[in-house]
């Protein structure tokens, strides 16, 4: 059976984010022939379509030809504002042209969401769902992976809370279900 590739990113700078500490979690416990490498947004420049007409820059060039090379995408997003992170709405936006044929058009994309608030990133679950729907991308189907009360699931940089580990992990094995035939 073929390995599944998987690109995980974090919509969180911060050197500790709990949203790079879930990517990390569930990169470590996978299932066998799964595979979820992590990309940085930190070297993504504002969008600029400028910048689209000579060449595209280095870390955008890169960032695309992640998306490409993955079967599919794991997003895990802070809310803020009532909305998804401004860097990861920066790097989707970079990842949507050229329209409707961007490297994210067709591609399975499994949403995470988290905040310290009760409803764990609800609104910016619903954010990337539009964005992504305007994109063409296929969220995956299962119930919204949301993780309330983050800052205390996650303890000296790991995502330690068993229960919601397992529900993110269904999730993950909900994508792959959709990418293998």
């Amino acid at each position: 059976m073929k390995k599944v590739r998987l690109a995980g990113i974090s919509g969180s700078l911060r050197s500790g984010s709990h949203n790079t500490a879930i990517l990390q979690t569930l990169q470590e416990r996978l299932a066998d022939g799964v595979e979820l490498s992590l990309f940085s947004l930190a070297d993504l420049p504002l969008y600029n379509s400028d910048l689209e007409l000579v060449e595209l820059p280095p870390a955008v060039a890169a960032f695309r030809r992640a998306l490409q090379e993955a079967d599919g995408l794991v997003l895990c997003s802070p809310e803020y504002n009532g909305g998804t992170s401004g860097v990861l709405k920066n790097a989707l936006d970079w990842a949507s042209r050229p329209a409707n044929a961007s490297p994210l058009k067709g591609k399975h994309v499994l949403i995470i969401s988290s905040s310290p608030a009760f409803t764990g990133g609800a609104r910016a679950h619903a954010h990337l769902r539009d964005t992504l729907a305007s994109m063409l991308s296929r969220v995956v189907v299962h119930p919204p992976v949301v993780v309330a009360g983050v800052h205390e699931k996650v303890k000296e940089g790991r995502f330690v809370d068993e229960p919601n580990i397992q529900f993110a992990l269904g999730a993950v094995a909900a994508l792959v279900a959709e990418l293998r035939p």
